[in-house]
């Protein structure tokens, strides 16, 4: 990845502009999606299909087979931390989030994903944590800025 134009791109995340925003997250997103060629990319496209026709264990197996093959693809870990938040399967979606993050710092889709299953386990501290971190990466979101103001509602 380059990465001057990776920083460029975090950097428009904090822009006022909410179009040079939406372009930057695209972008970004892209990036971590195609971060292992065309191979990863075609495995985690197969294993969406999967999950969206209702074949989670199958989809789990595809993305498993990936993160063995190739342990440092964020998105990898990333797309099995959803399909395990999806269903239920909370603390297993914290390792993988967890795992994107170390390997992707600026990750704000797992530091999301891991608010979210902090505040399914009624560990708002720890989800406000993970809700501020995806804050400081685009400050201009207003779900995480929502999430937090409920987890310390529901700490008060």
């Amino acid at each position: 990845m380059d990465s001057l134009f990776v920083n460029s791109l975090l950097e428009d995340l904090k822009n006022p502009d909410e179009a040079v925003r939406e372009r930057a997250t695209k972008k970004l997103w892209r990036i971590w999606y195609q971060q292992k060629g065309i191979y990863g990319l075609e495995m985690i496209e197969r294993s969406q299909k999967l999950m969206d026709s209702g074949k989670i264990a199958e989809a789990e197996g595809l993305l498993t087979e990936l993160i063995n093959k190739q342990r440092d693809f964020a998105e990898a870990w990333n797309r099995r931390a959803y399909l395990y938040y999806s269903i239920g399967k909370y603390e297993k979606s914290i390792a993988d989030c967890l795992m994107t993050i170390q390997l992707n710092p600026y990750h704000f889709g797992a530091l999301h994903g891991l608010g979210l299953c902090y505040v399914a386990l009624a560990e708002y501290s720890k989800a406000i944590a993970a809700f501020r971190r995806a804050l400081a990466i685009q400050p201009y979101s207003l779900v995480n800025q929502k999430l937090i103001l409920e987890c310390l509602l529901r700490l008060s």
